[in-house]
């Protein structure tokens, strides 16, 4: 599924699907979601811990270091597709008006 080709709704969809059939919903409150969310960021931190800008950026390169990046990214990815569905925000909607609020905010140079 990649990116290029793969609605965000179906990413929601199969998330919420994937923890129904665990039922996790109870738990899936915006509190509980958002504090996941920062430990899930925290462990994506924890890779990069103490690399050099040079080392950071060769661990996209690695295998091994790849896939554990990638694993951290694809949780915060989950949980923030998780936390849009159970507060009702349209994910594509909301982002594209902050990168209307940001370029107001931070226009280009020149």
């Amino acid at each position: 599924m990649p990116d290029a080709t793969t609605p965000v709704a179906a990413l929601k969809d199969a998330i919420r699907a994937f923890a129904a059939a665990r039922g996790w919903e109870p738990y899936h409150t915006p509190k509980n979601l958002a504090m996941a969310l920062a430990s899930e960021v925290g462990e994506l931190c924890d890779i990069l811990r103490w690399l050099t800008p040079e080392e950071s950026v060769a661990v996209a390169r690695d295998p091994v270091q790849r896939e554990a990046f990638a694993d951290e990214l694809a949780d915060i990815a989950n949980i923030v597709f998780l936390l849009s569905a159970h507060t009702g925000i349209d994910l594509s909607e909301a982002v594209a008006a902050k990168m209307t609020k940001n370029a107001v905010k931070y226009p280009a140079p020149g």
